[in-house]
């Protein structure tokens, strides 16, 4: 009978020169590499003499789905490439998707980058923290940033040791949620709202119940498929010691959105252009959250699951989507982001419920220098796109010496920090001096 490796492991590495370091690392760190089956969308420009080379050994092909698979040995390990031509790219999640076509009813899935280290025997130890989960739910789900850590000789050095949970952030533009991460200590796995795209383990059937939309370009994966598994039933739990380490920012390797640009269309390389990838994705995402009024089963198969509800995970996160707001919990020191007990009163939970609007704006000698010597104020008002007031700042004269006195030159730095009821969006920054000589100045107006 033909052995089923244990762990499915979906990859997409794009023009990554990490891909092989972390492959070579994981099977070299692996419990029991023999029963892991890792599947790689890989998207470069190069043959596949580069994993000859790296040692992985050749061991057939084959089709599937119409894609040419190409299957090497490594540790014992079977590594399933689908090599593709990188201006063929699609985005993250479409290539995640790919990788996942190769699941073959593996009893556990982890889906990572292609650049990250591991632990000593991480199968085991993942495999382990999901199996005590079990007993507490029956469908866990294990994800977060892994600390980071930096390539190189002195990589070892560099590898942080914490652990961190997912947080939110704000809401962008498009009003998706964006995340961040705290670090925290704890004796067992804690529970959280969020997951990492980065970084997924759970068991095989994830797969089968929330795969990857291959629709979604990048901004929105996280949110859309933390909702997705939400309402089919799964929890998620960041961990609690050390599994992996990430390589985080990247800036010397290539990204799609450096390659698939405006020019490299107008030259007939790709189909489009990345942003328009990426405005389709975030569409998609608006939709999936309600925030447009197509309804999210016309996304099926990546719609909504059945199991739970939008609003319910909206009360265990502590967000109001539709209205671009979070309790106040979730915005201070303590970050909260899972909330185990759901409102009795709905009405009571939306009017805690607020806005939080974050900036710092610059302004030049010329802006709030008005060489009155009689000057005693500067007044800073934001203003919605409705010429409606937001909020009020005011700073006396002496304010003004001490942030002047704090920059390198005359320019100085003013934050804003303040919160509203109902999501306005800020669009003008407003900046008038007054005088107890000649009354009010000149008005200044900035973008917000």
């Amino acid at each position: 009978m033909k052995h089923v490796p244990d762990i499915f492991i979906s990859m997409a590495s794009y023009r990554d020169p990490e891909l092989i370091p972390t492959l070579h690392n994981m099977l070299e760190q692996a419990a029991h590499p023999e029963n892991l089956h890792i599947a790689i969308s890989w998207q470069d420009d190069e043959d596949l003499s580069v994993f000859e080379r790296a040692g992985l050994k050749p061991d057939g092909i084959r089709s599937v789905a119409g894609r040419q698979i190409n299957a090497f040995r490594y540790f014992g390990t079977r590594v399933d490439i689908i090599n593709l031509h990188y201006y063929q790219s699609q985005g993250a999640c479409w290539a995640r998707n790919l990788a996942e076509t190769l699941f073959e009813g593996e009893a556990y899935f982890l889906q990572i980058d292609s650049h990250c280290r591991f632990v000593p025997n991480w199968d085991s130890e993942m495999i382990a923290m999901l199996s005590q989960l079990q007993r507490k739910t029956a469908k866990p789900i294990i994800s977060s940033y892994p600390p980071p850590f930096t390539p190189g000789e002195d990589e070892e050095a560099s590898k942080k040791r914490y652990v961190s949970r997912l947080t939110f952030r704000e809401f962008s533009q498009e009003g998706l949620p964006m995340l961040s991460s705290v670090p925290f200590t704890s004796e067992e796995p804690v529970p959280g709202s969020y997951l990492a795209g980065g970084f997924i383990f759970s068991t095989g059937d994830f797969i089968k119940q929330v795969p990857n939309d291959p629709h979604i370009f990048f901004a929105g994966e996280e949110i859309a498929m933390a909702v997705r598994a939400f309402t089919h039933g799964y929890d998620i739990f960041h961990p609690h010691k050390i599994l992996l380490w990430h390589y985080y920012q990247r800036q010397e390797c290539r990204k799609v959105w450096g390659d698939h640009t405006n020019e490299a269309k107008a030259e007939g390389t790709i189909a489009k252009a990345w942003w328009e990838w990426d405005k389709v994705s975030k569409l998609r995402v608006r939709t999936l959250l309600g925030l447009e009024e197509t309804s999210h089963e016309a996304l099926a198969p990546w719609a909504l699951g059945h199991e739970r509800t939008l609003r319910q995970f909206e009360y265990q996160a502590g967000i109001y989507l539709k209205n671009g707001t979070v309790l106040p919990e979730v915005m201070a020191p303590e970050h909260k982001t899972f909330f185990s007990e759901w409102p009795a009163d709905e009405a009571q939970w939306l009017e805690r419920q607020f806005a939080y609007h974050k900036k710092t704006l610059t302004l030049s000698k010329a802006e709030y220098d008005t060489r009155d010597p009689a000057f005693e104020s500067l007044h800073v008002s934001v203003y919605t796109p409705q010429n409606v007031l937001l909020y009020k700042k005011t700073l006396a004269s002496s304010e003004l010496e001490t942030l002047r006195a704090n920059s390198n030159n005359d320019d100085i730095a003013i934050s804003f920090e303040f919160k509203t009821h109902a999501a306005a969006t800020p669009k003008f920054v407003r900046i008038c001096p007054w005088s107890a000589d000649s009354g009010w100045g000149t008005v200044t107006e900035k973008t917000w």
